[in-house]
């Protein structure tokens, strides 16, 4: 059998509701806790577990995320897995699996794993979404792919999936291009590779990156007030096909000025950002002023993406090749 490493984090799948606490649901178990509650796993693989932290997903920082990335390396490199899953919380889930995906050059499967229903919930989702994860990363036809996600039965690339619902089960959506396969009557099966994946070699992250979504009518208050607290570079969700209020532009020349990388990307949920328009504020001016278009990475991930690049590269001409060449 194949040998799977599963490092728990925390999220709702560790949780339960305390009665104490008003009958909200808080970090309550370990992996040998979820493992337990988590019949028939043994068979698919040797499971070995390891309790790296409990915390729910809007806890998790980069910097954590960086010292996992580098753990499970570690784990793939040096003690001979073939392959990892982790347990994380939704919330965040996209964001630290996608930095991984980045960080990850090799062949064996990471599955990231989490569940919408916390334990003392009817329906807990934990246990069956554990289990298709664990029978993903012990799949042959896993390698190569990447970081992945499983979620509700379904595989997405970390690189494309993200939260789209508050509470239902089936909230992880790869919203472009849809899942790469899906985990049926205890099979794994693949439906397409996802050939745009990238590598950057960085052994550090910045996280001083700020994240602006654009609304109608506003200004450049808050560019300018980023670029004055030292920012380190800054994602700008613009509109549509990836445009901005002409009274911003401004604070977005502020920044360029002083040599901030300034990305842009979308507030749609599909799509990707392309500068074809050619009024004030639009696509065609701000590339014109050395904005730096994301494809169709929604802000969340624009903002990891460029943590990762300013880790490698203080040099905009790479940091544009990173983002809208996929390489450097």
């Amino acid at each position: 059998m194949k040998r799977i490493i599963i490092i728990f984090t925390g999220g709702t799948i560790s949780m339960k509701t305390d009665e104490e606490n008003n009958s909200a649901a808080v970090p309550s178990m370990n992996g040998e806790d979820i493992l337990k509650l988590t019949p028939g796993i043994e068979t698919i693989a040797t499971i070995d577990l390891f309790n790296f932290a409990m915390l729910p997903g809007p806890h998790i920082t980069p910097e954590k995320m960086l010292q996992l990335s580098n753990f499970i390396q570690h784990k793939i490199s040096f003690e001979g897995y073939d392959g990892v899953v982790v347990t994380h919380g939704t919330d965040s889930l996209e964001e630290t699996s996608y930095l991984v995906d980045l960080l990850y050059n090799g062949e064996k499967p990471i599955i990231f794993v989490g569940s919408m229903r916390n334990s003392s919930q009817l329906g807990w989702d934990g246990p069956s979404n554990l289990i298709d994860a664990v029978r993903t990363a012990a799949s042959d036809d896993s390698k190569n792919r990447g970081v992945m996600v499983v979620m509700n039965g379904e595989i997405h690339s970390a690189s494309q999936v993200t939260k789209t619902n508050t509470h239902t089960l089936d909230t992880f959506k790869s919203l472009d291009f849809g899942p790469i396969g899906s985990i049926d009557n205890n099979k794994v099966y693949f439906h397409f590779s996802y050939t745009k994946r990238e590598y950057i070699g960085a052994k550090k992250i910045n996280s001083n990156i700020d994240l602006i979504k654009c609304g109608c009518g506003m200004d450049d208050r808050l560019l300018k007030f980023c670029v004055d607290s030292k920012t380190s570079g800054i994602i700008i969700e613009g509109m549509g096909r990836g445009n901005i209020p002409p009274t911003m532009v401004p604070g977005i020349e502020y920044a360029i000025n002083q040599s901030i990388p300034v990305i842009l990307v979308s507030r749609c949920l599909m799509g990707k950002v392309l500068d074809d328009y050619g009024y004030e504020g639009a696509g065609r001016e701000l590339t014109d002023k050395g904005v730096i278009l994301g494809d169709n990475l929604p802000g969340q991930k624009a903002r990891i993406k460029l943590m990762v690049a300013l880790g490698f590269t203080s040099s905009l001409r790479e940091i544009k090749k990173i983002f809208e060449e996929g390489h450097y």
